[in-house]
Protein backbone atom coordinates (compact mmCIF):
# COMPACT_ATOMS: atom_id res chain seq x y z
CA UNK A 1 0.00 0.00 0.00
CA UNK A 2 1.52 3.24 -1.02
CA UNK A 3 2.26 5.43 1.62
CA UNK A 4 3.99 8.86 2.22
CA UNK A 5 4.32 10.35 5.79
CA UNK A 6 5.83 13.89 6.57
CA UNK A 7 8.06 14.82 9.51
CA UNK A 8 9.64 17.49 11.00
CA UNK A 9 7.14 20.00 11.56
CA UNK A 10 7.29 21.88 15.06
CA UNK A 11 7.26 25.72 16.62
CA UNK A 12 10.46 27.97 15.34
CA UNK A 13 11.31 31.42 15.83
CA UNK A 14 11.40 34.07 12.29
CA UNK A 15 14.68 33.51 10.98
CA UNK A 16 14.84 29.74 11.75
CA UNK A 17 15.17 26.88 10.47
CA UNK A 18 13.08 23.34 9.82
CA UNK A 19 13.59 19.96 7.63
CA UNK A 20 10.75 18.48 6.85
CA UNK A 21 11.02 14.59 5.62
CA UNK A 22 8.54 13.00 3.33
CA UNK A 23 8.90 9.28 3.43
CA UNK A 24 7.79 6.58 0.90
CA UNK A 25 6.99 3.35 1.75
CA UNK A 26 5.01 0.87 -0.76
CA UNK A 27 6.53 2.72 -3.84
CA UNK A 28 9.60 4.15 -5.18
CA UNK A 29 9.74 7.91 -4.99
CA UNK A 30 11.88 8.50 -7.71
CA UNK A 31 9.65 7.29 -10.16
CA UNK A 32 7.25 9.82 -9.07
CA UNK A 33 7.03 13.67 -9.24
CA UNK A 34 7.32 14.79 -5.37
CA UNK A 35 5.81 17.98 -4.06
CA UNK A 36 5.49 19.66 -0.88
CA UNK A 37 2.58 22.03 -0.70
CA UNK A 38 1.00 23.74 2.94
CA UNK A 39 -2.18 24.82 3.92
CA UNK A 40 -2.74 27.53 6.34
CA UNK A 41 -6.06 28.12 8.10
CA UNK A 42 -8.56 29.70 5.91
CA UNK A 43 -6.47 29.35 2.90
CA UNK A 44 -6.20 26.87 0.02
CA UNK A 45 -3.80 24.58 -0.30
CA UNK A 46 -0.92 25.94 -2.36
CA UNK A 47 2.31 24.49 -3.94
CA UNK A 48 5.60 25.15 -2.07
CA UNK A 49 7.80 22.91 -4.34
CA UNK A 50 8.35 19.68 -6.42
CA UNK A 51 11.34 17.77 -7.41
CA UNK A 52 10.53 15.76 -10.80
CA UNK A 53 10.66 11.87 -11.19
CA UNK A 54 14.14 10.86 -13.00
CA UNK A 55 16.15 14.23 -13.90
CA UNK A 56 15.39 15.77 -9.85
CA UNK A 57 14.59 19.18 -11.94
CA UNK A 58 13.42 21.07 -8.84
CA UNK A 59 10.40 24.42 -9.16
CA UNK A 60 9.56 26.71 -6.06
CA UNK A 61 6.91 29.38 -5.67
CA UNK A 62 8.16 32.65 -5.83
CA UNK A 63 7.41 33.20 -1.72
CA UNK A 64 10.14 30.41 -0.83
CA UNK A 65 12.55 30.54 -3.65
CA UNK A 66 15.91 30.96 -1.89
CA UNK A 67 14.84 30.10 1.43
CA UNK A 68 13.59 26.84 0.83
CA UNK A 69 15.38 23.80 -0.79
CA UNK A 70 13.73 20.09 -1.59
CA UNK A 71 16.15 17.51 -2.18
CA UNK A 72 15.52 13.57 -2.64
CA UNK A 73 17.31 10.61 -0.66
CA UNK A 74 17.01 7.65 -3.43
CA UNK A 75 18.56 5.06 -0.98
CA UNK A 76 16.39 6.16 2.03
CA UNK A 77 13.06 6.58 -0.43
CA UNK A 78 12.93 10.07 1.55
CA UNK A 79 12.61 13.45 0.18
CA UNK A 80 13.63 16.57 2.03
CA UNK A 81 12.39 20.05 2.50
CA UNK A 82 15.07 22.52 3.89
CA UNK A 83 13.37 25.24 5.29
CA UNK A 84 15.86 28.70 5.92
CA UNK A 85 14.77 32.04 7.02
CA UNK A 86 11.32 31.09 7.72
CA UNK A 87 8.67 34.01 7.97
CA UNK A 88 5.43 33.97 10.56
CA UNK A 89 3.79 33.59 7.17
CA UNK A 90 5.28 30.10 6.36
CA UNK A 91 3.06 29.31 9.37
CA UNK A 92 1.07 26.06 7.40
CA UNK A 93 0.33 22.56 7.71
CA UNK A 94 2.53 21.11 5.31
CA UNK A 95 1.79 18.07 2.79
CA UNK A 96 3.90 15.84 0.46
CA UNK A 97 2.81 14.34 -2.16
CA UNK A 98 3.38 12.08 -5.21
CA UNK A 99 2.50 12.03 -9.27
CA UNK A 100 3.68 10.01 -11.70
CA UNK A 101 3.72 11.18 -14.76
CA UNK A 102 3.51 15.40 -14.67
CA UNK A 103 5.24 18.04 -12.74
CA UNK A 104 3.49 20.57 -11.04
CA UNK A 105 2.68 22.89 -8.26
CA UNK A 106 -0.83 22.36 -8.35
CA UNK A 107 -1.98 20.57 -6.11
CA UNK A 108 -5.38 18.08 -8.15
CA UNK A 109 -2.97 16.36 -9.85
CA UNK A 110 -1.72 14.42 -6.95
CA UNK A 111 -2.09 11.06 -6.49
CA UNK A 112 -0.65 10.24 -3.08
CA UNK A 113 -0.61 12.20 0.12
CA UNK A 114 1.07 12.17 3.55
CA UNK A 115 -1.47 13.44 7.06
CA UNK A 116 0.88 16.42 7.16
CA UNK A 117 3.10 18.15 9.56
CA UNK A 118 2.71 21.64 11.73
CA UNK A 119 4.81 24.36 11.00
CA UNK A 120 4.55 27.22 13.21
CA UNK A 121 7.10 30.33 12.93
CA UNK A 122 6.36 32.69 15.87
CA UNK A 123 8.22 34.66 18.54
Amino acid sequence: QEQLVESGGGLVQPGGSLRLSCAASGFTLDDYTIGWFRQAPGKEREGVSYISRRDGSTLYADSVKGRFTISRDNAKNTVYLQMNNLKPEDTAVYYCAAVHFIATLSPAPYDYWGRGTQVTVSS
